[in-house]
C-alpha cells in the first residue's frame, strides 16, 4: 500500500548539517516520512542526485518601479525563473506613498504578486515619510510582514536620527531590520564632481561609491543598532571593508548578519570598462569591486563572516540601461541573477572548494529561512513544507539568454558554465519544474505570513 503521494527514492539528502542517503515521502504539501524502502503512488528515482531544500532568495525586486522604469521581470516571469533555478520562496519589497498606510501598501503589493508561482513574502520599506507612521509597525508585523528595509542612500535615505527611530520601532515589534548601507552624501558629491568634469562613462560608477565609504556606512548603522539593541541584516555586501565590520561585530557577540550576491562573486569592476551599453549593463549599487574583494567574499562565506547569498535581482533591458550613457548616475541599477544563484554557488562554491555541500544549503536555504521567519521551509525534515529540489550534480548548463528564463535581453553571466543544475523542483508537494522545464501554473504561489523567533 502506498503511504504517500510521492516518494523521492535513493537520493542523497543534503541539509545544512548532514548528508545521507534516504527516501523522502511527500503527502499533500508536507514531508511526512524520511527513511528506507518507502513507497508512494508516484516514485521518483533520484539515484546519483542530491535532494536539497528549496532555496530561498530574501532580496528580489519584481515589477519594481525605479524612476521612469519598472524592473523587467514580473512576479510570474521572475518566480518561474527562480523555480527553474531551484528557488521556492522569495522576499520582495513594499514601499508606501506619503499619504498611504503601510497595510494599504502591503495589500496593493500582494495584489501585484497574484501571478507568482512560488511562495513569497515582503520587506516593508521605512522611508522618511514613514517616520510619522512607525506606530503602524505592530499591525504590519501581525500581517506577516516581519522585516523592514532601511535605506542609507537615494531619496529613500534615512538620516542617522531617523535610523535611530526606525531601528527602535522595529526592535519594539521584534522585527528584523535590513539595510542598504552606503554614504549618500559622499556619493552625491563625487557624482557631481565627476559629471562637472565630463566624466560620464559607466567606469566612473564604482569610483563614485568607494569601498571605504560602504564600510563606513555599515559600521555606522551597526553602531546605531548596537545602541538600540536590535539584530541587523546588511544587504548586498560588496567589499572587504564591510565584511570586516560584520565579522568584528559578530566576534563581539552581536546579532549582525550580512549577505552578498552573485554579481559580486562572479563579476568585477573591469566590466564597467566595456564600451557603449556593455559597460552600462552591470551597473548596480553597491558597484562591482576588485578581484581582491571578490576573493575576500568567497572566503567570508566559507568562514561564516557572511551568512547568506541572495540576488538583489532587479533587471532592466539593454535599451533602458542605454538611457544613462550620457550620465552614468542615471543608468537604472540592477542585474538579473534569480535563476543562476543556487546552481552557481554549487559549481563555484562547493566544487571549487570554498565551502562544503552543507554550507551551500545553509547559505542558500536554511539560514535565510531561519532569519526571515519561513518556519516550515529551508530544511528537509518531517513536518516541513515539501519544498524540495532534486539536483543533478553533473548536469552542464552554459548560461545565456537562450538557457535562462528571466524576461530580459541580456545576462551578465553569458558563457558561464554550470556543472550541477536542478532537475526537478517541488513547491509544497507539487512538482513545478520537471527535467528543467517549468510545468506549474501562474498564481499558485502563496503569501507567507512570517514570524520571527
Amino acid at each position: 500500500m502506498a503511504i504517500a503521494d510521492i516518494v523521492i527514492k535513493n537520493g542523497t539528502i543534503v541539509t545544512s548539517e548532514i548528508t545521507y542517503q534516504a527516501d523522502v515521502a511527500i503527502q499533500g504539501e508536507r514531508i511526512v516520512a524520511i527513511g528506507e524502502n518507502l513507497s508512494g503512488a508516484r516514485e521518483i528515482d533520484a539515484t546519483g542526485k542530491l535532494v536539497t531544500p528549496g532555496a530561498i532568495d530574501v532580496h528580489v525586486h519584481l515589477e519594481m518601479p525605479i524612476g521612469d522604469f519598472v524592473s523587467a521581470d514580473s512576479f510570474f516571469t521572475g518566480t518561474q525563473a527562480a523555480a527553474i533555478g531551484g528557488t521556492t520562496a522569495i522576499v520582495d519589497f513594499v514601499e508606501t506613498q506619503a499619504d498611504e498606510t503601510m497595510l494599504t501598501a502591503l495589500t496593493a503589493r500582494r495584489q501585484k504578486a497574484t501571478q507568482a508561482v512560488i511562495d513569497y513574502g515582503f520587506h516593508m520599506t521605512i522611508c522618511p515619510t514613514d517616520i510619522g507612521k512607525l506606530d503602524q509597525l505592530p499591525a504590519v508585523y501581525q500581517a506577516g510582514c516581519t522585516s523592514f528595509k532601511l535605506y542609507m542612500a537615494y531619496g529613500l535615505r534615512l538620516d542617522d536620527g531617523q535610523l535611530l527611530q526606525a531601528l527602535e520601532a522595529v526592535r519594539n515589534v521584534g522585527g528584523m531590520p535590513v539595510v542598504h548601507a552606503e554614504n549618500w552624501e559622499v556619493i552625491t558629491s563625487m557624482i557631481q564632481r565627476n559629471l562637472s568634469a565630463g566624466r560620464i562613462e559607466p567606469r566612473w560608477h564604482p569610483r563614485s561609491r568607494p569601498d571605504i565609504m560602504e564600510g563606513e556606512a555599515a559600521g555606522r548603522v551597526i553602531d546605531i543598532a548596537t545602541l538600540v539593541g536590535t539584530p541587523l541584516y546588511i544587504f548586498h555586501v560588496s567589499c572587504a571593508e564591510v565584511v570586516a565590520r560584520i565579522a568584528k561585530a559578530r566576534q563581539d557577540g552581536l546579532p549582525i548578519y550580512g549577505e552578498t550576491c552573485p554579481q559580486y562573486l562572479f563579476l568585477t569592476d573591469t566590466a564597467y570598462d566595456e564600451t557603449g551599453v556593455q559597460g552600462a549593463l552591470p551597473v548596480c549599487s553597491p558597484p562591482l569591486r576588485t578581484p581582491t574583494d571578490q576573493a575576500y567574499l568567497w572566503e567570508a562565506l566559507g568562514q561564516n563572516n557572511l551568512q547568506v547569498v541572495s540576488t538583489d535581482h532587479c533587471p532592466f533591458t539593454r535599451a533602458e540601461k542605454a538611457t544613462g550613457l550620457q550620465d552614468y548616475s542615471r543608468i537604472p541599477g540592477g542585474v538579473p541573477s534569480i535563476e543562476m544563484r543556487f546552481p552557481a554557488l554549487y559549481t563555484f562554491g562547493v566544487k571549487s572548494g570554498h565551502f562544503s555541500v552543507n554550507r551551500w544549503v545553509d547559505i542558500c536555504c536554511t539560514t535565510p529561512a531561519r532569519l526571515f521567519g519561513f518556519h516550515r521551509k529551508g530544511h528537509i525534515a518531517v513536518g516541513y513544507d515539501a519544498d524540495v529540489v532534486i539536483f543533478d550534480p553533473d548536469r552542464e548548463v552554459t548560461l545565456s539568454t537562450d538557457t535562462l528564463h528571466e524576461d530580459v535581453d541580456w545576462t551578465p553571466y553569458d558563457g558561464l558554465v554550470m556543472t550541477g543544475w536542478p532537475l526537478m523542483t517541488f513547491s509544497r508537494g507539487e512538482m513545478i519544474v520537471e527535467e528543467g522545464r517549468f510545468v506549474g501554473q501562474p498564481g499558485r504561489g502563496w503569501f507567507v505570513q512570517r514570524r520571527l523567533g
